[in-house]
């Protein structure tokens, strides 16, 4: 087997983000770059999908300085999930892309909802699942009302990643994960599904296994010549960069989101969380809240303290003393309640609190949420989960680990990458350049532990109150923020 070099990219919500590992598992070169996201009007997120390859191309070139031709054994890319690029014939976007924190398409999608039967979901999805707003066939549907002569020229409806993927390679795919939500249990595409919106199939990409041939990088590119390999979306490659491959395990991804997976081959249907078809021989059980480090940073802003200031406040004070109670729905809520409606709230407050006390609520309320997800797919797996593996951006926090193994009552054990995204890309890779035989042996390789978060018994009574109160606040707020939504002048 070869020795690798290898290179993993994640062109996440808010940047491109790669690195370059070797055969150890130490990120021996880093990159990152951050774009902005477009909100042209109330409901729409956008951005340019000419921001992703542009800063993918600059990757690889940093990545790959003065190395010798060859060193890098394969390239593997992941990608934001239900984020959407329509692409005409000579491989270009036709409009920006659609992110997944858009809903100009909540009309269409409650039209497509109510064509689906309950059985139908659970035989699909394997969970009873909504078609949302960030639906492909809600996009879709969108486009086609609101843009027919746009609709008309599309060749090809994309993720981000296989968008990177058609302009590096000039290959046409996508990854049967990134396409959730219109494949079933066995990885293919659902034809009834598909024809609620005449003309999606035909523009729809081939399907391919996450460590197969995505072709070769062009000529006139960097890293000209290296293998490429289909990839899986953010979840599924996190999933892969924790090692949270068997059952019992949990990945826990703290990003602009809270992104958490329970591994377990038994599936109860549980409403608001995803039970993926078995890929790889992994069954995942997973849910994407709406708010996790995107909670911080609205915080920083309203403060103008950087996040990591915050989190050292945090750090030094009293954690038994009173905090508000914060709920982190500042642009709805996804799993597991999927309610678009829902808004944030700071309960609580009194003159006496600061910053540091905010942003421990802020910590705790997104804990919380975090709570409520990991008992849906604990009913969904039938199994409590066992080991938790944390990776991202929130990861970074001391004190919002700790507060984060509090809340969940379990250890939780910090990697020492934290983009596990790209870890996971890379892994995949070199599975895929034959580096590796499987991939729970290139994650057993490449994977490094930083610190385990033991929960503190002490604080046990504080976090089931706040999280007991966190659930009743949501449902308080609830027909009042109903109510907000119908008043187009809110």
């Amino acid at each position: 087997m070869k020795t690798p070099l290898l290179v993993g990219i994640d062109i996440g919500t808010t940047s491109v983000k790669a690195t370059l590992f070797d055969e150890g598992g130490a990120a021996l070169r880093t990159f990152s770059d951050p774009y902005p996201t477009a909100r042209p009007q109330a409901g729409f997120a956008e951005q340019n999908p000419d921001d992703w390859t542009s800063r993918v191309a600059t990757a690889l070139a940093q990545l790959s300085d003065g190395l010798q031709q060859g060193a890098v054994t394969a390239v593997g890319l992941t990608s934001q999930v239900n984020t959407h690029v329509f692409i005409g014939e000579d491989g270009e976007p036709l409009l920006r892309a659609i992110t997944w924190q858009d809903g100009r398409a909540g009309t269409e999608a409650a039209e497509l909802d109510a064509k689906v039967s309950t059985q139908e979901r659970i035989a699909w999805w394997g969970a009873p699942l909504p078609i949302d707003a960030s639906h492909p066939l809600a996009r879709a549907l969108w486009l086609k009302r609101h843009q027919p002569d746009l609709w008309a020229q599309t060749r090809w409806l994309m993720a981000p990643k296989d968008y990177c993927i058609l302009k590096l390679t000039g290959e046409v795919t996508a990854d049967p994960m990134t396409a959730f939500g219109l494949i079933d249990q066995s990885l293919a595409y659902v034809p009834h599904l598909l024809d609620l919106v005449p003309g999606v199939a035909e523009r729809l990409p081939p399907l391919r296994g996450f460590t197969q041939s995505a072709g070769r990088i062009r000529s006139g590119l960097p890293l000209a010549g290296t293998p490429m390999v289909t990839g899986a979306m953010d979840a599924w490659a996190g999933l892969i960069g924790t090692g949270a491959l068997r059952d019992g395990d949990c990945m826990y991804l703290s990003g602009t989101s809270e992104i958490v997976g329970l591994v377990s081959s038994t599936r109860h249907p549980a409403a608001g969380v995803v039970a993926f078809p078995t890929c790889e021989g992994i069954t995942m059980h997973a849910g994407p809240t709406q708010a996790g480090g995107a909670s911080l940073a609205w915080l920083s802003n309203l403060t103008g303290r950087a996040p990591s200031e915050l989190s050292a406040l945090v750090a030094q004070s009293d954690p038994h003393r009173p905090t508000p109670l914060f709920l982190p729905h500042l642009q709805g809520e996804r799993a597991p309640i999927w309610d678009i409606a829902a808004r944030g709230a700071f309960v609580g407050l009194d003159g006496s609190m600061g910053p540091a006390d905010l942003t421990r609520a802020v910590f705790e309320g997104v804990a919380s949420s975090v709570r409520w997800l990991l008992e849906a797919l604990e009913a969904s797996a039938g199994r409590p989960a066992t080991s938790f593996s944390m990776a991202g951006g929130g990861a970074a926090s001391d004190p919002w680990c700790q507060i984060r193994a509090d809340m969940l009552g379990r250890p939780i054990r910090r990697l020492k990458t934290l983009d596990a995204g790209v870890l996971g890309a890379a892994i995949l890779a070199g599975v895929g350049a034959g580096c590796f035989s499987s991939i729970p042996e290139a994650a057993d390789q490449l994977i490094v532990t930083d610190r385990l978060f033991e929960p503190d018994p002490s604080r046990r009574e504080r976090v089931d109150f706040l999280y007991d109160e966190y659930r009743a606040l949501y449902a308080a707020l609830k027909p009042f923020n109903a109510a907000r939504a119908a008043f187009s002048v809110w």
